[in-house]
This record gives C-alpha cells, sequence and structure tokens, in this order.
C-alpha cells in the first residue's frame, strides 16, 4: 500500500503530464470524439487523428492500472483525478467488447474499466456523467451552425 505522500506525488506527475501539448491536444480531441456505431468507433481509432485517440485511452487505462496495482491509493486518485476518465470510458464502454474481439486483446482498456466501475454508484455515474457530455456537445454542435 502506498503512502498517502506516494499516491500524491504520483498523481502530481500524472497531473502534469496532462499538461503536457500533445496529450492535451489528444485529450481535446477525444471530448469531441462521439461514435455512435463500432464502425464510427473504428474509423477513429485508425483513422487520421488515431494516435490521439489512442493516447487519451491508455493514458487513463496506465493512470488506472497504477490504482488496480496498488501504486495510487484508490481513494485518493478517485478524489484528485476528477471525472476525466469516467468520460473516456464512458465514450468506449459501448464498443469494448467489440475492440477486445477485433484487437484480439482481452485485456484492453480493463484497468480504466475496473477502476471506474468499481466506484460506488458506477453505473448511474458513467451515465449521468455521458449525458452532461453528451449535452454539452450538442450544445457546441449548435451553435456552430
Amino acid at each position: 500500500m502506498p503512502t498517502p505522500f506516494e499516491s500524491a506525488s504520483l498523481l502530481l506527475t500524472l497531473y502534469d503530464q496532462r499538461r503536457e501539448d500533445k496529450l492535451r491536444q489528444g485529450r481535446d480531441h477525444f471530448f469531441g470524439f462521439a461514435p455512435k456505431t463500432f464502425e464510427e468507433f473504428m474509423g477513429g481509432i485508425y483513422g487520421p487523428h488515431s494516435g490521439l485517440i489512442r493516447m487519451v485511452i491508455s493514458y487513463w487505462d496506465m493512470a488506472c492500472s497504477f490504482v488496480v496495482n496498488g501504486a495510487i491509493d484508490e481513494k485518493m486518485f478517485l478524489d484528485a483525478a476528477g471525472g476525466e476518465f469516467i468520460i473516456v470510458f464512458g465514450k468506449i464502454e459501448p464498443f469494448l467488447a467489440q475492440a477486445r474481439d477485433a484487437f484480439g486483446n482481452a485485456g484492453f482498456a480493463a484497468n480504466l474499466e475496473k477502476v471506474t466501475m468499481g466506484m460506488p454508484n458506477a453505473r448511474e455515474r458513467v451515465d449521468t456523467t455521458m449525458s452532461r457530455i453528451n449535452a454539452m456537445l450538442a450544445q457546441r454542435a449548435a451553435s456552430q451552425n
């Protein structure tokens, strides 16, 4: 079990990495990534912005792996990480089983799933978060027309 200081140090490192230009670009792009079908999801994964999408998914899966493997205290992670990992999981969740099949990787985003779905009231939090994000994206689209 990590000490509170060790968890805090690693969380601060993760936060610093989120501010890096390329990851920030990926996070900005991922926010607008809203696949409605598995084909759209795979189009994003293999399309011109695939690196950005894959970077964000793998970043949050890696961060969650630190929790799963005991390097970061789970409560501290949930308190400090904000909801971005919930958004990432919510966007990929509908396609997770098919993606794992397609990639031949049963462990694809497994740490992200474990931490997200292990939260208290996980299903409600994911659904509420995604409803809010989808409303924001719809509002953004409407203002651009």
